[in-house]
């Protein structure tokens, strides 16, 4: 075997963001040499894009919020496909979790009596979003950052993951990558690992995620031999920008409509009122005026259209844009200009007046803004145990959207950041428990780190072949036109051979130039990573043939209570790697204790 660079831990956590950086804090903790890999720099994580808040029912605002409602907005807004363990556990600790946070230094908004503020987000029935602004997300990382940098955790900045790599007795041992800025490989290797890898949307043509959420994380488990469920839950947040070209697939907080903003078509209809039911719709004005007034007098109301659940919000969209009454440019109207003074816009939504004026020359205070679904979060993901975050594979963790459960087939706003402190701390603590439990220096096959060096160089050496370029566009016009926000078996079926055949042109990737910061093999690292999750993503999506929540099959458009019982459950088995196939299989879901059941037949 080559001489590599390698490190060896006793813990190694792949992903520096909320969930990455909070169970490398809790490992560190116990006194366990600890690591953080990520693949950008470190701190730019997409937890910085959470803006609007993070969910937990401390009762700030509404003093009868408390986890027993927070667990039952979780799991119907998942619609009861989330493991409810994962549920309980989250709406029970996420209050602690923030006030952890706020002790290690994380300024909040305040009321008027010095508590944490919240704000309303969609599907959550009381305002539980504890926020700084509109930069929730940033000042999570900031204070999870400084707490990691004080207790002297290691960091390896812009390393690439390759692989996950098992010891003889089939327990993840280790990981081989490269440097970004050399291209020089390195290999780790630890007594317990913790995925927390973020997501997936890079495989689509908009999106809302940056150039890191190409799956690595989803696949290397799969390649790993671990589970992986409801990979057919993708998440398109309602309001992407779409116009202009310069921000296209930029997020617009859920905070926009929860601080007044709201949705109108290209006649100036507030159109969300025509998707929900009846009581909320203003049917008997004659004037667009009264309507307005009407809806305003309703506006208190904690089930107001304009903050239902994000796959509700989405698909009421695509139906306003398929029947012709959509924005110019395909998306429709977010407007909070006629709604808020300037003032009160640029203080409560700082970070999204900026950055619009700035990179788009659009004044969010003055003139509305074009928004539509973009791909944002992926709700499936390893299957873990809810208390310790272990994978399917012995010494293997996940947390955070990398991990699939607590979330169902829709997650609500503002949870996925209490859910990065929740099982990013979990995990944390179940790597510790099993890393201070196994005996021996983890060990790993050198022949194995060869073959994957070796695959890694292959575009390389190879002359005339295909620009990875050309395939990453194919793989997302593949993904955006056939497993997009509405699908259907044919064009799903269409998806799998298109994928079959990118696969079979993936083998044949040519790359120019040496190792040293060239982004067109960088790329082409990425794309094997992207292939197996977007195969895995359609065949969950062919498998459930119902639509339930960010999962919508216009050729079985209501949901099945049969499929309602079941996960889709996808592995490799006897071969693995990017070539090897994946099977799928619906499992039972965990059965749910009497009284958390009755909590869902309460406050109706």
């Amino acid at each position: 075997m080559s001489e590599y660079e390698s490190h060896q831990y006793d813990i190694i956590v792949i992903g520096a963001g909320g969930a990455g950086l909070r169970a490398a804090i809790e490992a560190q903790g116990r006194g366990l040499r600890t690591a953080l890999i990520c693949k950008s720099l470190f701190g730019k994580a997409h937890t910085v894009m959470a803006e609007g808040g993070v969910a937990a029912a401390m009762g700030n605002v509404y003093p009868e919020d408390n986890w027993k409602v927070h667990f039952r907005d979780t799991m119907r807004g998942g619609k009861l496909l989330n493991n409810w363990r994962m549920a309980q556990l989250h709406a029970q600790e996420a209050p602690d979790r923030v006030h952890e946070l706020e002790a290690w230094g994380a300024l909040f908004d305040r009321t008027n009596d010095g508590r944490i503020t919240q704000r309303d987000f969609g599907g959550h029935r009381y305002a539980r979003l504890a926020h700084v602004g509109d930069r929730t997300g940033l000042e999570m990382i900031r204070t999870l950052q400084q707490k990691a940098v004080s207790m002297d955790i290691d960091v390896f900045m812009e390393c690439k993951i390759l692989r996950l790599l098992p010891d003889a007795q089939g327990r993840i041992s280790g990981a081989v990558g490269y440097w970004r800025a050399t291209g020089e490989f390195v290999t780790f290797t630890a007594k317990a690992f913790v995925l927390a890898t973020g997501g997936i949307g890079k495989s689509w043509m908009y999106t809302s995620n940056s150039w890191e959420s190409t799956g690595d994380g989803h696949a290397m488990a799969i390649w790993a031999g671990a589970d992986v469920i409801e990979m057919e839950s993708v998440q398109f947040h309602p309001t992407g920008m779409v116009w202009p070209l310069s921000v296209r697939g930029l997020l617009v907080t859920e905070g926009v409509r929860g601080d007044g903003g709201v949705l109108r078509n290209s006649e100036g209809t507030r159109f969300m009122f025509n998707y929900v039911a009846p009581m909320f719709r203003a049917e008997t004005a004659e004037t667009e005026e009264e309507a307005d007034r009407w809806y305003d007098d309703h506006a208190n109301n904690r089930r107001t259209p304009a903050l239902l659940p994000r796959d509700e919000v989405a698909r009421a969209i695509n139906a306003e844009v398929k029947a012709g009454r959509g924005s110019p440019h395909g998306g429709v109207f977010l407007d909070i200009a006629s709604r808020r003074s300037a003032e009160y816009i640029r203080r409560r939504l700082p970070s999204m007046y900026t950055q619009f004026k700035e990179l788009a020359g659009v004044d969010i205070t003055a003139t509305p803004m074009e928004v539509g679904p973009t791909c944002h979060y992926m709700m499936g993901g390893v299957r873990v145990d809810a208390d310790t975050e272990a994978a399917t594979v012995p010494g293997l963790f996940a947390a955070g959207e990398v991990a699939g459960g607590m979330h169902g087939a829709n997650r609500l706003g503002g949870n996925s950041l209490s859910d990065l402190l929740v099982f990013g701390r979990r995990a944390g603590i179940g790597a510790a428990d099993y890393a201070e439990g196994r005996t021996g220096d983890p060990e790993v096959d050198g022949a194995e780190i060869e073959a994957i060096v070796a695959e890694a160089l292959a575009p390389l050496g190879r002359n005339g072949g295909e620009s990875p370029y050309d395939l990453h566009r194919d793989l997302q016009e593949t993904m955006q036109t056939l497993v997009g926000i509405i699908r259907t078996g044919p064009e799903l079926e269409e998806a799998l051979e298109k994928l079959g055949v990118l696969r079979e042109r993936s083998e044949n990737l040519t790359v120019t130039g040496g190792r040293v910061y060239n982004p067109a093999w960088n790329l082409a690292t990425d794309l094997p990573s992207m292939l197996t999750v977007s195969t895995a993503v359609a065949q969950g999506a062919l498998a459930r043939k119902e639509s339930r929540g960010g999962h919508t099959r216009e050729d079985f458009p209501a949901a099945d209570p049969e499929l309602g019982k079941v996960n889709f459950v996808q592995r490799q088995t006897d071969d693995r790697g990017p070539d090897a196939p994946i099977i799928v299989s619906p499992e039972p879901l965990p059965e749910m204790p009497a009284e958390l059941r009755q909590l869902l037949e309460e406050g109706q």
